[in-house]
């Protein structure tokens, strides 16, 4: 069961909550892992030993969980991804964990009504104790906007209109919103509860139908694709120029990877899909290389493991993570 923090547990040490600090500090580089944390080849996840794995990395020192939105299974899409709503699988999660940051990645904001939404991004950071890091993102699989009786064409401009509504229930008393495309709020109603801290972390994914401008403005962070350091140091640079140019000061830039960690801890690099087949030492040195450039987050995904997840997880774990943390991380 699900228990109320205390009032301890409550205080974050930063206007973001404790999530938030625990996987971004400027110049650092912090790792999570997604859900479903397993190998596999079909469609379909099959979820075994899900909450065993996530202590595991809560006890290792991963700074993340990370659990994606996907409503429906598109064939076309090859690849499922998560089973269960995310926000039901991560208030699960928070049951069984303490500590470690719980990370959407991300919710796909154009196709539910930002009341729900923001009812359930507040309770989850609420009954985690501040734990909760809210990506977001357009969404691309074909079979979402038609099911939803949402036009594709239309997913920018829905996206910033989900945006600032969500945004305005999670952080004002009794708002005022009038939204073109979900409906009016007209200040006789208030979103309760209010996430623990003055401001729910919230990262955008990819651009999600807009200027690089528009989201280092709005976001508390940015979440990107994976791509080889010389092309990422370029990404990064764009983003702190971004950032630069909207006037705003540090905001972290994070990735997502897949890696298939070979037994030999100095194998090279071999790309996979979205990653890399490597060993333990080269990935020390892949991930040395992404936080030189920029990068404060990689999230890592294991779904082309040759080797028994949990295995993978122990050596990262213990070899590789220790060489990246986030100093005053709660």
């Amino acid at each position: 069961m699900i228990i109320a923090p205390s009032q301890a547990e409550r205080v974050g040490p930063t206007a973001f909550g404790r999530g938030y600090a625990s996987m971004f500090a400027p110049e650092k580089l912090s790792i999570g892992v997604y859900f479903p944390i397993e190998a596999f080849d079909g469609p379909e996840p099959a979820m075994l030993d899900q909450i065993q794995l996530a202590q595991q990395a809560e006890r290792l020192g991963f700074s993340a969980l990370w659990a994606r939105d996907v409503p429906l299974n598109d064939p076309n899409f090859g690849d499922l991804g998560q089973l269960y709503d995310p926000f039901v699988w991560l208030a699960t999660i928070a049951a069984r964990t303490s500590s470690i940051a719980l990370a959407t990645g991300a919710v796909i904001l154009p196709l539910h009504h930002p009341i729900d939404v923001a009812k359930a991004a507040a309770s989850l950071d609420d009954l985690s104790g501040g734990r909760f890091v809210f990506g977001v993102a357009s969404g691309d699989r074909p079979v979402e906007y038609p099911a939803y009786g949402r036009d594709p064409d239309l997913r920018g401009e829905l996206f910033r209109d989900a945006f600032d509504y969500t945004e305005a229930l999670l952080t004002k008393r009794f708002p005022f919103h009038a939204s073109t495309h979900y409906g009016q709020l007209a200040g006789g109603g208030d979103l309760v509860p209010k996430p623990l801290s003055p401001r729910l972390p919230t990262l955008i994914t990819g651009q999600s139908q807009q200027s690089l401008e528009w989201i280092a403005q709005r976001s508390d962070g940015w979440l990107t694709y994976p791509r080889d350091v010389v092309k990422q140091a370029q990404v990064a640079s764009n983003w702190r120029d971004a950032l630069e140019r909207a006037g705003v000061g540090f905001k972290p830039i994070a990735q997502s990877l897949y890696v298939d960690l070979a037994e030999d801890p100095d194998a090279p690099p071999s790309p996979i899909h979205l990653g890399y087949r490597l060993g333990r030492r080269r990935l020390v040195d892949l991930f040395g290389d992404l936080r030189s450039i920029g990068v404060n987050h990689v999230a890592l995904n294991l779904k082309f493991s040759r080797r028994p997840v949990a295995d993978v997880l122990e050596e990262i774990g213990s070899e590789v993570v220790p060489h990246f943390s986030i100093c005053g991380a709660q």
